[in-house]
């Protein structure tokens, strides 16, 4: 007399538990970390206000270092939210891709000294989107550009057409390129790719350029890569 068989447990601990626990836990923690980061950028800016006459350049430019770091967390915070499935807030309106290219790109340096490091970002036209949103994508592929550079000084280039009812934005490096086997990794939350030495950072920033984007309708894939660098590009509706 044979047995019928048996249904198989769910495995403890699996992936898509982990997942799961991950997401709340970067939804409860971004979500407690935007108040004291909106008071401390909030207090820094009332004592610019109130002290900027009486400050040496040395003390003005500290006080306006932390006021500029709280809002990067802040802006950070926002894209660990969406990560975790909490609807980014969107502000639509004029967004100047230049502008927003020198932004994003001051701001990495700030965090990835690179010696001699060189943006190409001119004559970017203006779109309808969300800079904040778009300055931290952005950040984050130059970022990966600094993170994975190559024997030669990093040089990122920005360019943007309209195709259709698209923008098409492409982000060029000179870096040391992703190996063919990794290049369907590369947006997954937690991956990075191998390299000797440590690697900053938790691997979330092609993740969250990835739901940054499709929270403004738009996508982004990796056109190519090789050992001479890497092109991403970028579609957002106009």
């Amino acid at each position: 007399m044979s047995s019928s068989p048996t249904a198989k447990k769910p495995e403890t601990g699996s992936t898509g538990d982990h997942e799961e626990r991950i997401k709340r836990f970067l939804a409860i923690a971004s979500h407690d970390l935007q108040s004291p980061l909106r008071h401390i950028a909030m207090y820094a800016e009332m004592l610019l206000d109130d002290l900027e006459p009486t400050l040496d350049s040395e003390q003005l430019q500290s006080l306006k270092t932390i006021m500029d770091k709280a809002q990067t967390a802040q802006r950070l915070t926002k894209a660990l939210m969406s990560l975790a499935g909490t609807p980014p807030q969107i502000t639509i309106g004029d967004a100047h891709l230049t502008d927003i290219a020198r932004d994003a790109w001051k701001q990495v340096l700030g965090e990835f000294p690179a010696s001699g490091a060189r943006l190409d970002a001119d004559n970017l036209p203006i779109i309808r989107s969300d800079a904040a949103l778009l300055t931290i994508v952005l950040k984050h592929l130059f970022a990966n550009a600094l993170t994975y550079q190559g024997a030669a000084t990093p040089h990122v280039t920005v360019t943007a057409a309209r195709e259709s009812a698209d923008w098409r934005i492409i982000v060029v490096d000179n870096g040391c390129g992703i190996e063919p086997a990794y290049q369907e990794k590369i947006f997954d939350a937690f991956w990075k790719l191998p390299k000797a030495g440590s690697v900053p950072g938790p691997g979330l920033g092609l993740t969250t350029t990835r739901e940054l984007l499709g929270a403004l309708g738009g996508d982004i894939r990796l056109e190519h890569s090789d050992e001479n660098g890497s092109r991403f590009a970028i579609g957002l509706p106009a």
